[in-house]
């Protein structure tokens, strides 16, 4: 049976509701909550500081490092086991490598950036939510960044090409392909693609326009959740 009508009713380019804000851990240096759909990350950042121990120092510029966690109870299906494991590694180094292309490392040399990801509640785009919230705790720590980076999940459900799958949708009983994308909004560069899944080039075309649409509105509510702190209005 056809997947002709997503289950929770959105449009294939809809995306599940947003929100955000910055400055929610008081002793982080920067810190910020991204939610989306029933995914909720939240992102601290401590440094720059020294780093130790000295032989991993970089002499020409500063290290970010990223933890990616789950909480125990936080999944949508079997209870997370605590710990590090190779899947948090392997999505940890993930978001190191989309963030650090925004940032001006050289200015710290042999000082590490530490940013923590914890997701509290998870439904499927946990990285992606990683990303936003990351990206949005550096600006609120005061870095100088190029740009903000926006992520999101694309990917194909039974031959409909969508954004922002669910965990339905990941574990939907057909042919699936997810699609994890973070853009750079301005400049509309990629410093994430990865794929699990087969598609085909016209499909993975379509599925990179509706991420950078959907990146484009993620952009706005980023911008948004910022503004709103340092103007002291409420975050949203």
């Amino acid at each position: 049976m056809a997947y002709e009508k997503r289950l929770d009713g959105r449009k294939a380019d809809e995306m599940r509701k947003i929100s955000a804000k910055v400055g929610v851990i008081k002793e982080a240096n920067g810190s910020a909550m991204f939610k989306i759909g029933d995914t909720v990350a939240y992102a601290a950042v401590y440094g720059p500081r020294n780093f130790h121990p000295k032989f991993l120092q970089n002499p020409e510029k500063g290290v970010l490092r990223c933890k990616y966690n789950m909480m125990p109870f936080s999944g949508a299906g079997d209870r997370v086991r605590p710990g590090g494991n190779r899947r948090s590694k392997e999505i940890s180094m993930v978001i190191e490598s989309s963030l650090a292309s925004v940032l001006n490392l050289e200015d710290f040399p042999n000082a590490v950036v530490d940013v923590f990801i914890e997701l509290s509640q998870t439904d499927a785009g946990t990285r992606c939510a990683g990303i936003c919230a990351a990206s949005m705790a550096l600006a609120d720590a005061g870095f100088a960044m190029k740009d903000l980076v926006a992520s999101v999940s694309v990917g194909k459900v039974d031959g409909k090409v969508l954004v922002d799958l669910d965990y339905k949708e990941e574990s939907y009983d057909g042919e699936v392909a997810d699609i994890p994308i973070a853009v750079i909004p301005r400049s509309g560069k990629l410093t994430l693609l990865q794929m699990d899944g087969r598609v085909t080039k016209d499909e993975l075309k379509k599925a990179l326009e509706l991420g950078k649409k959907a990146c484009s509105q993620i952009y706005d509510v980023q911008k948004k959740a910022l503004k709103s702190k340092f103007s002291g209005d409420k975050n949203e």
